[in-house]
C-alpha cells in the first residue's frame, strides 16, 4: 500500500497538470526521452552580455570531455572572480551540460561569476566511477586553469542539481581525500545521494508516474551500478555511504516535501553538521522534485532561488578576521 504524501504546493500541482509524465523509464524509452531532456543554450544566453568557450579534455580512458565556460563580458582579469563549476541533472542516464544552466547563469549575472559546467558521461554507457570521475577531471582544469579563466582559486565552488547533486558531493569527496583543489562552497540542489534507495520519501514516491520516481531512481542508480556488490560502491559514487563528512566546504542542501530525495537531503545536512561541519537546509513545503529547475516563475521557486542566491552572497563575502581573545 502506497504510504500518505505530502501535498505539493497548489500552484506546482497546477503547472505539473500539463507536464506529461513518463509511466516508466527503462532502456527501451530512454533514447526517446534524452531527446527532450536538454534545451538549446542560446535562448539563455540572448540579451546577456556573456563571453562563452568550448573545450574538450581528455577523461582517465582517453575519452573526451567537453566544458562549457560562461564569462561576463569584457572580464576584467585583474580582479579575479569566483567560479561556478556545474554539473546537470538528468538521473546519472540524460541532460548535458546546457540543462538547468540558467540556476548558474543566475550567479554570473549577479555575481559576476565564471561559470563552467562539465558533459559528462552518462549510464548506461559509462559505468561505475565514470560519471565523477569526469567531474573530478573536469574540476581538476578548472583550478589549473584559474589565471586563464581569470578565476580566485580561493572562490571555487562546485554545484549541481539533482544528479548533479550527488555528483557534486561525489567530488567534494574526492577533493578532500585526493588533497585536490580547496572549495569555497558545495551547492547541493535536490541531490541524489544514496544508491539504497530506501528512505520514507523514496517509498513514498513509488507506485505512479511523477517527475521523479523510487522505480526512475532504481532504475538509474543500476544503469551505474550494474551488478556490483553493495558494498562495493564507493563513497564518492553514492555520497551517503561516506564513513566521514568532515572536512568539507560550507554546504548548502536543499529539496522539497514532496519528492524521492527529501530525506537523503535531510540526512546528508544532519551528517555534516554532527562532523562539526558547515551545513545550510532549506526543505520546501509542497515542493516536487526539481521544482525551481522545471518552473522558475513560481513563487516556491522563487523564494528557493532567493534563498540559495542569499547564501552563495554570503559566503563569497570576504569574512573579517576574528580577533583573537585578550591575553593570548
Amino acid at each position: 500500500m502506497a504510504l500518505t504524501r505530502p501535498p505539493l504546493d497548489p500552484e506546482l500541482r497546477a503547472l505539473l497538470a500539463d507536464l506529461p509524465l513518463v509511466p516508466e523509464l527503462n532502456r527501451e524509452v530512454l533514447p526517446q526521452i534524452r531527446q527532450f531532456s536538454s534545451m538549446p543554450v542560446e535562448p539563455l544566453l540572448e540579451g546577456r552580455a556573456i563571453d562563452r568557450r568550448e573545450v574538450s579534455i581528455a577523461g582517465a580512458d582517453g575519452a573526451d570531455i567537453p566544458l562549457s565556460v560562461f564569462s561576463p563580458a569584457g572580464q576584467d582579469h585583474t580582479a579575479p572572480a569566483p567560479c561556478v563549476y556545474w554539473m546537470h541533472g538528468g538521473g546519472m542516464v540524460m541532460g548535458d551540460r546546457f540543462s538547468q544552466l540558467d540556476i548558474p547563469l543566475e550567479w554570473l549575472d549577479l555575481f559576476g561569476a565564471v561559470v563552467v559546467s562539465v558533459d559528462y558521461r552518462l549510464a548506461p554507457e559509462a559505468t561505475g566511477t565514470s560519471l565523477v570521475d569526469d567531474c573530478y577531471l573536469g574540476l581538476l582544469w578548472v583550478a589549473g586553469h584559474a589565471d586563464e579563466l581569470g578565476v580566485d582559486p580561493g572562490r571555487i565552488i562546485v554545484a549541481g542539481v539533482s544528479a548533479g547533486g550527488g555528483l557534486t558531493a561525489g567530488i567534494a569527496l574526492l577533493a578532500r581525500d585526493r588533497g585536490g583543489p580547496p572549495l569555497a562552497a558545495q551547492v547541493l540542489i535536490c541531490p541524489i545521494l544514496d544508491h539504497h534507495n530506501d528512505t520514507t520519501s523514496s517509498r513514498q514516491y513509488a507506485g505512479e508516474p511523477g517527475v521523479w520516481t523510487r522505480e526512475m531512481n532504481e532504475f538509474g542508480w543500476r544503469s551505474v551500478l550494474g551488478d556490483l556488490a553493495d558494498d562495493a560502491v564507493p563513497a564518492h559514487v553514492s555520497p551517503a555511504t561516506a564513513g566521514d563528512l568532515s572536512g568539507l566546504p560550507d554546504t548548502y542542501v536543499d529539496a522539497g516535501t514532496a519528492e524521492v530525495f527529501r530525506d537523503e537531503a535531510v540526512t546528508y545536512a544532519t551528517r555534516v553538521w554532527a562532523a562539526g561541519g558547515q551545513a545550510e537546509l532549506h526543505v520546501w513545503a509542497g515542493g516536487c522534485h526539481g521544482f525551481d529547475a522545471l518552473y522558475p516563475q513560481a513563487l516556491i521557486s522563487a523564494q528557493a532561488r532567493r534563498a540559495r542566491t542569499d547564501w552563495l552572497a554570503r559566503v563569497l563575502t570576504p569574512r573579517p578576521q576574528t580577533a583573537g581573545r585578550a591575553g593570548r
